[in-house]
């Protein structure tokens, strides 16, 4: 996929803007996590009581599995999940999830990058959360897709 036509799925995600209803999977979503990770579980709560079927599998070869689901390294994170031929990396909040099961992009995933405080899965009391970015991604480019304060998008 060129830069361009990556470029052009953001455009179309943006000119669409809020999402309806979740599309349904055709599946249960699997996410690998390292079982000594606490924020993983923490997300996986926020995605579990959005209705959706978690299978967890713990590995302490993260590495493996992102260099498997070619996870670009600019963009890694504690976690990575596969659900219906998307890669999610990270504390993916839920109306950027739900607009790539409605919307079908021709994207290999979606990311957010590092553990932004205040992300799903990352929420901590006293602590304010900070801006971040959901970037769509395949096989050499990336393009930020929205910005997000919490779990609430932002207008830019």
């Amino acid at each position: 996929m060129t830069r361009l036509s990556i470029i052009t799925a953001a455009a179309a995600f943006v000119t669409l803007g809020a999402v309806g209803a979740t599309a349904a999977p055709s599946g249960a979503m699997i996410v690998y996590k390292d079982p000594n990770c606490g924020c993983c579980g923490g997300w996986i709560d926020y995605v579990r009581a959005a209705g959706f079927e978690i299978e967890i599998r713990d590995t302490t070869s993260m590495h493996e599995v992102k260099v498997r689901l070619r996870v670009p390294d600019e963009v890694v994170s504690c976690h990575t999940a596969e659900i219906d031929g998307y890669v999610l990396e990270g504390h993916v909040p839920l109306p950027a999830l739900e607009a790539v099961l409605q919307q079908r992009p021709k994207v290999r995933g979606l990311a957010v990058a590092g553990m932004p405080a205040g992300s799903p899965g990352m929420e901590a009391p006293g602590m304010a959360p900070e801006p971040y970015e959901v970037i769509l991604f395949t096989d050499g480019a990336r393009q930020p897709l929205w910005t997000f304060l919490g779990s609430e998008r932002q207008e830019r």
